[in-house]
């Protein structure tokens, strides 16, 4: 709860300082794909889809330069596979589906005027995910993950039309440090500028 409240609390800290002295601020919302997995044997190598939707700042400081932070749904699809451990809890081939709020702050470099390309770090907060993967009672993903993400976004006058990869730096196994468990996907995504 405290991780959350120090998020929130940075992410409006960025805002109102960055609206202050940008040259451009605007708000709207957004949209897609999401391709997600896990890289480790216990879990299927194939991205598997689910979606993202929320909502963003874009606060530019110069004709080129600005930052780019959003908060976003993320819903994440996974599948177990006959090699996951089952000293966990014997769930082979068992569809997990985990929901992240995701909080990606990003530089954000505007190539020209349609082009940018952004890279930065990403904060998930684990939202809720199936109660099928336990040992002993205790959950199977950490609350927490952090990523670095890096992508091309078009902006095309209020719409914004992008794509992005990201790559998880911790372990997300809750259940056991012998065995890691990394994130790591891609969000395709439509925006809409409203102001």
């Amino acid at each position: 709860m405290k991780a959350k409240s120090l998020l929130v609390s940075f992410l409006l800290t960025i805002l109102i300082a960055g609206s202050s002295y940008a040259q451009g601020f605007h708000l709207g919302v957004k949209g897609g794909l999401t391709g997600y997995k896990i890289d480790n044997e216990s879990f299927n190598q194939q991205f598997k889809s689910g979606f993202n939707i929320g909502g963003y700042a874009e606060i530019n400081f110069t004709k080129h330069f600005g930052i780019q932070p959003e908060v976003m749904w993320n819903q994440s699809n996974l599948q177990t596979t006959n090699n996951f451990n089952i000293d966990y809890s014997g769930a082979a081939l068992e569809k997990v589906k985990l929901n992240y709020l995701s909080i990606p702050i990003l530089l954000s470099y505007r190539a020209t005027k349609v082009v940018s390309f952004q890279a930065g770090p990403q904060f998930g907060i684990l939202m809720n995910q199936n109660d099928d993967l336990f040992d002993n009672g205790k959950q199977a993903f950490k609350k927490g993950d952090f990523s670095v993400v890096g992508g091309v976004q078009l902006n095309l006058a209020w719409v914004k039309i992008g794509g992005r990869y990201f790559v998880g730096l911790n372990n997300i196994n809750d259940l056991s440090n012998s065995d890691t468990w990394k994130n790591q996907g891609f969000q395709l995504y439509v925006g809409i500028r409203i102001i």
